[in-house]
């Protein structure tokens, strides 16, 4: 018991939780419409979001929009603590100025999330590849591949992949991955530090904004996070996407995007836009608000989060 109060009380411990609280918000919010983006990225005759998820349910059922959803899960109190602490950590260091109690600026903001971005990357390529290979299972009824199977989970699908492409094979798309994430994170957090400030003026110093702030910033920095590397998603996808029985040989980010672009033309690199904007901005906004909240309730106590005027 005295090992989780001292937890608790530990800026470590405070960022774990909170980041876990709104990670798992995040993740569960948001899964669906990630699993009609997936699909809607991997090839143009998936159709529309609309086409996709009528022949889900009329095949798979809804519980198959949800594929896949333990990998992010699993990794999400970790992966948000290390991302938030991460970006403490660096807005701080890149803010010479900076005090205790004090706010970065924006600038600091930026390029602490690009460092961010870099560092995720390590522990978001993997466990994105997982995701990303169950939500893809049988899509096409007619492949005959292994990728079209029926994997168990999201371990049972880590392991045939270790095991039948080796440990290169689970790093597949890493670094698309960092070049995806390094600018997009930096216009993330650079938007919700911009977004709060001018929605509710002062709130940065204070710490103390409205629900409507938090979901509206939070949103508003998902869906310009997301517009920005939205091609390189797109092509990051088709590769983590391919296995050794559907690609002999994998193809790198030049050859992905030229073969690409000469079957399907540039417009692939948009698709599934539409259903990413909408996602981004309804998990985002429950990320940053369940995040914000759980802080503010760990470190100021309960008396204080339940007398917040946030509303």
């Amino acid at each position: 018991m005295d090992i989780w109060a001292n937890f608790l009380t530990s800026s470590w411990g405070k960022e774990f939780v909170a980041g876990a609280f709104g990670g798992t918000a995040g993740v569960v919010a948001g899964y669906p419409l990630d699993t009609l983006r997936i699909r809607q990225q991997q090839h143009a005759s998936n159709g529309s979001a609309i086409r996709i998820l009528r022949r889900v349910f009329a095949t798979k059922g809804c519980f198959a929009l949800y594929r896949g959803m333990a990998a992010p899960l699993a990794s999400v109190a970790f992966q948000n603590a290390i991302a938030f602490k991460t970006y403490a950590i660096l807005s701080q260091a890149f803010y010479t100025n900076f005090q205790a109690r004090n706010h970065p600026s924006y600038t600091a903001a930026a390029l602490g999330g690009i460092g961010t971005g870099v560092i995720q990357s390590i522990l978001i390529s993997p466990v994105e590849l997982v995701k990303i290979r169950l939500q893809l299972q049988s899509n096409n009824t007619h492949e005959n591949n292994k990728q079209s199977g029926n994997y168990k989970g999201s371990a049972d699908i880590a392991r045939s992949i270790i095991r039948t492409e080796g440990w290169r094979g689970i790093s597949r798309g890493f670094t698309i991955t960092v070049l995806r994430d390094a600018p997009s994170y930096g216009i993330y957090f650079w938007t919700y530090e911009f977004m709060r400030e001018n929605l509710h003026k002062g709130c940065r110093k204070t710490g103390q904004e409205s629900f409507r702030t938090m979901l509206t910033a939070g949103g508003l920095a998902g869906v310009a996070s997301w517009i920005c590397c939205y091609p390189l998603d797109v092509i990051k996808t088709r590769i983590q996407a391919q296995s050794n029985s559907s690609q002999p040989k994998s193809m790198g980010i030049g050859e992905c995007f030229r073969r690409s672009v000469k079957e399907e033309g540039y417009s692939f690199l948009w698709r599934g836009l539409g259903t990413t904007v909408a996602r981004a901005f309804i998990v985002n906004g429950v990320i940053f608000t369940a995040y914000e909240t759980a802080l503010m309730c760990l470190v100021n106590g309960n008396k204080s989060c339940s007398n917040s005027n946030r509303k």
